[in-house]
């Protein structure tokens, strides 16, 4: 899929809080500013891609930058998109690369940026990250065990999953709770860098979920403060 697209020098792109975009992930959005409506028509009249960045609250307080963007962000192509009545919109977004933000060209009428094109670092070892891949789906499936939010439809599916860079950006889009963690992942092109931290934040979860379990005792959620 991704060799048959190619990528542009310059796209339109929507700027969200607390949203990371990874390739391959399948992203849903509503789409109801007039300004994105404006860009959603001239996507959907030329190629259909578009990039997602998101926003860097850490410099959100900067005058001289409208929606401060992070670096790192992925551009993807609309596969579904429905309209409705009041002019308002829901699209299906897939990921297809991820991209570095060189420059902001414009807000107006909507944001456009330049980017180039990222790409991962080889695996160096197919052994050990395929190691790491089923401990990461073992960590997943004890998290969920000890009553974590993990949707057994999403565990299932990376449980399909072998090459490793699709697995920990599909597991990181849908299952990492952690935003600071997700940008950076987003932002480490060593898969097997990734691979790693990802793990080492569900070990982190894992023990905090132990350690609530055994301040809880048998007493039910709503009587946890008579422990």
């Amino acid at each position: 899929m991704d060799m048959e697209i190619t990528l542009p020098d310059v796209v339109p792109a929507m700027t969200l809080p607390n949203v990371t975009f990874f390739p391959r992930a399948l992203l849903p959005l509503h789409i109801f500013e007039p300004r994105y409506r404006e860009m959603l028509r001239d996507v959907l009249a030329t190629r259909r891609i578009f990039a997602v960045l998101g926003l860097d609250e850490t410099r959100t307080q900067r005058i001289d930058l409208n929606e401060p963007p992070y670096r790192i962000a992925s551009v993807g192509i609309i596969r579904a998109c429905q309209k409705s009545e009041n002019g308002t919109s829901n699209l299906l977004l897939q990921g297809l690369w991820r991209v570095e933000v060189v420059e902001i060209l414009t807000d107006q009428p909507y944001r456009r940026v330049r980017i180039r094109a990222l790409a991962s670092v080889p695996l160096g070892n197919a052994d050990s990250a395929a190691r790491l891949r089923e401990e990461l789906n073992r960590l997943i499936a004890l998290k969920q065990r000890l009553g974590a939010a993990v949707p057994v439809e999403m565990t299932n599916f990376l449980r399909g999953i072998d090459d490793p860079e699709t697995f920990v950006d599909l597991a990181a889009f849908s299952l990492c709770e952690n935003a600071a963690l997700r940008q950076k992942l987003l932002e480490t092109l060593d898969i097997h860098r990734r691979l790693e931290l990802f793990g080492r934040q569900l070990r982190s979860e894992i023990r905090g979920l132990r350690l609530q379990h055994r301040l809880q005792g048998r007493l039910p959620d709503h009587r946890i403060s008579d422990n």
